[in-house]
């Protein structure tokens, strides 16, 4: 089996994620403090160039959401917040980090509140995750006794207040301006962009919000610079990705690799090939907002830009991976259900759209006779104008895997019949 090369999960299974001790022991806030010796403009800059990308989804270089909340004024409110919300189907990398170690995460946010100038903080745990809820709470008052978070962090004079919110279950509230809506006590609803969080975000102050894994990289990248890091991966997805495999694979679990590694070593090295010897039949990348990748995409090398030259996306780093047995036209229903029973209803195209493309197609399963070429580009042309019309990434979701699953396996098996 390939190894592992761990960043955003170097103590993971290594130290009681309860003790703040060993922790310590590892060299844990060993970054913060060498951030709080430095100006915050060289630690965005350090970030910066890093390459460092969000690890939610979208990919967004981190250091630009950085310097637009540190530049855009110096003296005003601003707030920093962990999205920790994770809902996309197959992803539990952010629960890894949570619940094995917890005080990676606040340290990262210590040091981004720094580099922007923001005093208070929100980590917004999804509400099914009790054990990550308990740890990381229980990591935030022992940071405050030891004096990593509070007033006058180590001497610096740096002011930094955190605390938890918790999610009410709703999967659109992964969405960043979905997620400000919820902290300020309000129904999960989506705003229009722009404006962006870091001009116009919690309570109308600039906002820099990031994803769990993107936030625990902040401390090695600190500490061993940004040439360091760059050095890991390839030079448009520098360092390395946490990986979620489930499905039909003999070794499911969370693995972290530098960026660069092929889907084939992910599924058959690292998981350990597709279970009781049966043929790859699928992989479904990025969970119910990603990408089905087919046999023909295995040699492609996993990093955004060289997934997005082939058509397919990375998203949260979930791969939920499908035998030759499998039927994908199931697999497609319960995707489309599952934004159907996700969709907020604010929106009009997403509300009355998700629920058509759901009835639709199984509507079409239930004939006697199912030709998915009858259907699919139907879907896709639907899919599209909901893509279209809608407020935010849920409406803007269902189109992708139904075009791939459409353009990269039925297709060409349609063709054959």
């Amino acid at each position: 089996m390939l190894k592992e090369y761990r960043i955003a999960l170097r103590n993971s299974g290594l130290i009681n994620p309860e003790s703040i001790e060993e922790f310590i022991s590892a060299d844990g806030y060993q970054a913060l403090r060498k951030a709080l010796k430095s100006e915050p403009l060289g630690i965005y800059e350090e970030i910066y160039d890093s390459g460092l990308r969000g690890r939610g989804g979208a990919g967004f270089p981190t250091g630009a959401k950085e310097k637009a909340a540190a530049v855009i004024c110096s003296d005003c409110e601003k707030y920093v917040i962990c999205n920790a919300d994770e809902g996309e189907p197959g992803t539990f990398k952010d629960r890894i980090i949570m619940e094995t170690d917890p005080h990676t995460l606040i340290e990262g946010m210590v040091i981004a509140a720094y580099s922007v100038n923001a005093h208070r903080g929100f980590v917004y745990i999804r509400g099914e995750y009790k054990l990550s809820i308990q740890r990381v709470q229980l990591a935030i008052e022992q940071a405050y006794k030891h004096g990593f978070l509070g007033k006058n962090i180590l001497g610096s004079g740096f002011d930094f207040d955190l605390e938890i919110r918790r999610g009410a279950g709703s999967y659109l509230c992964g969405e960043e301006l979905t997620l400000i809506e919820s902290v300020e006590g309000k129904r999960g609803y989506p705003r229009i962009k722009p404006p962006y969080p870091a001009e116009h975000g919690l309570w109308g102050a600039p906002t820099l919000i990031n994803n769990v894994e993107t936030l625990a990289n902040f401390p090695s990248i600190i500490l061993n610079g940004a040439k360091w890091y760059r050095s890991i991966g390839t030079e448009n997805s520098p360092g390395t990705k946490i990986f979620t495999i489930s499905g039909d694979v003999n070794k499911p679990g969370y693995y972290e690799f530098p960026f660069g590694m092929t889907l084939k070593e992910l599924v058959f090295d690292v998981a350990g090939g597709i279970k009781d010897g049966k043929g790859f039949g699928a992989a479904l990348l990025g969970g119910a907002a990603g990408t089905f990748a087919s046999k023909k995409h295995l040699d492609v090398q996993m990093g955004y830009d060289k997934l997005k030259e082939v058509g397919l996306t990375l998203g949260s780093g979930a791969i939920i991976v499908f035998d030759d047995t499998r039927n994908l036209n199931d697999t497609m229903l319960n995707i489309l259900k599952f934004f159907k029973h996700e969709s907020c209803g604010k929106c009009i195209p997403c509300r009355v759209g998700t629920s058509q493309l759901y009835n639709h197609l199984v509507n079409e399963i239930n004939k006697n006779h199912f030709n998915p070429s009858n259907i699919y580009p139907e879907l896709i042309r639907q899919a599209d104008i909901i893509a279209k019309t809608s407020l935010c990434p849920l409406g803007q979701s269902p189109i992708l895997p139904l075009r791939s699953l459409w353009q990269n396996i039925l297709e060409s098996n349609s063709a054959k019949h």
